[in-house]
């Protein structure tokens, strides 16, 4: 951890079943303006300064001692003296897990999304039966669902016929093999540098909603397994798009968030974490409230995406650069990411006179947000899913990092509005 005692007198630590949420970083500049946020909300709601996925270190060049180092400064830095975890997130390789364990990282999210079959709910009768001949043989646990019924708090039933059990196998069959194998890893991994650590489970990484049925045997396998697992990850109902609020039925996932945090608090408990938590501001009080407050949010882009407004506010030339490489890349860049925003969807900069302008249409304004709601602006996403490019651009990347630099005041202050509103958000449905 370094020689720098401020440093080194803040270790990460596990939170347990504790409210938690999870500012990511990817510039290494945002910590300060996290505490702040985490001050002007209140409430009982535990930080994880340090949290960056293996995907999003490669993209930005920083090593995950980096990362961790950069948060733990931070937060000393601006006087936090309070817990944190830290998140290794996203992993999917043993080496992986190594790598963040020797930097101290203590919340391991495993992604076994590698080894799920994302095509499984499109299969007709006679490629389901050919897909689960295929891994018959690795998948010991049918006979332990297969005919039973859970009837949930909530009312909801979840139904374990032999259609859903064999579908659940051919879908997360491997990918729950392969969890098992990581959790495994992960306690050894911990134990050899004497880390205190805990688990999250990601399943949300496919293109349909985890059901009851898939949730309940997702989870009942690896605990009976032995993992030490903290929260778990579905893919929720309706859009969880990157940098822009819900889409979707809010009716409908209120009830699904009760449903799910029933079947977390019968087999754990353990805590539903919502990935691409960024500015989903009209879901907070629900997924507070059904969890009864054991809950885990992420968010990953939004912090760039504040650093984008100091520029666009302090350096607007800059930003107009900014804004057309990232037109340039995005095509590019959004394959691995969950949008629908377009570039003919957005004017150019040259369309637009107004630096004012040009930032709301590409980063949004709060001023222009009906309360309890979080954007909707596309051009968010455009500077979203860009960001590795940026963030390794050798004309661009020192530009953003000197703005940032010379008006760090402005970062805290826009950071410290824009995290507080999803805390409070969070904190009213406790």
């Amino acid at each position: 951890m370094g020689n720098d005692s401020a440093v080194s007198a803040s270790k990460p630590t596990t939170l347990g079943l504790a409210p938690s949420f999870g500012f990511g970083d990817r510039i290494g500049l945002a910590t300060s303006g996290h505490v702040a946020a985490l001050k002007a909300a209140g409430g009982a709601i535990r930080p994880i300064f340090a949290q960056q996925s293996i995907r999003e270190m490669t993209r930005t060049n920083r090593t995950p001692q980096q990362v961790m180092s950069d948060a733990l400064r931070g937060a000393a830095a601006a006087g936090y003296a309070g817990s944190q975890g830290a998140d290794a997130d996203h992993l999917k390789t043993p080496e992986d897990v190594d790598r963040t364990a020797d930097a101290g990282f203590v919340f391991f999210t495993i992604d076994p999304s590698a080894q799920v079959d994302a095509q499984a709910d499109g299969y007709s009768p006679r490629q389901l039966d050919e897909k689960f001949a295929a891994v018959a043989g690795e998948v010991r646990w049918l006979d332990r669902y297969r005919g039973k019924a859970v009837k949930l708090p909530t009312g909801a039933t979840i139904d374990l016929n032999d259609t859903v059990c064999r579908k659940a196998a051919v879908k997360y069959g491997r990918a729950i093999e392969l969890a098992k194998a990581m959790s495994k890893h992960i306690a050894s991994a911990a134990a050899r540098r004497g880390l205190p650590f805990e688990i999250e489970l990601s399943v949300d990484e496919t293109p349909q909603p985890t059901t009851l049925a898939e949730h309940y045997i997702i989870a009942d396998q690896v605990l009976r397994d032995g993992m030490k697992l903290v929260s778990l990850a579905p893919r929720f109902i309706g859009d969880f798009e990157k940098g822009v609020d819900y889409k979707g039925d809010m009716d409908a996932l209120d009830r699904s968030l009760a449903d799910h945090a029933a079947i977390a608090r019968l087999l754990g408990p353990y805590k539903l974490s919502l990935h691409s938590g960024s500015d989903k501001l009209s879901v907070y009080a629900s997924l507070a409230r059904a969890t009864r407050g054991m809950f885990h949010v992420k968010t990953a882009g939004t912090s760039y995406l504040e650093a984008l407004r100091v520029v666009a506010r302090r350096e607007p030339a800059v930003f107009r650069q900014l804004v057309e490489f990232a037109r340039l890349r995005y095509d590019t860049d959004k394959a691995t990411y969950h949008v629908s925003a377009t570039v003919a969807g957005c004017s150019a900069p040259s369309q637009v006179s107004s630096d004012e302008e040009l930032e709301a249409i590409y980063l949004g304004q709060w001023s222009r947000v009906p309360a309890g709601k979080g954007f909707a602006d596309p051009g968010r996403q455009i500077m979203h899913c860009t960001f590795g490019s940026v963030l390794t651009d050798a004309k661009l990347a020192p530009m953003l990092r000197q703005v940032l630099q010379s008006h760090r005041a402005t970062y805290d202050e826009v950071l410290s509005y824009h995290f507080a509103k999803h805390l409070k958000a969070l904190n009213a449905g406790m």
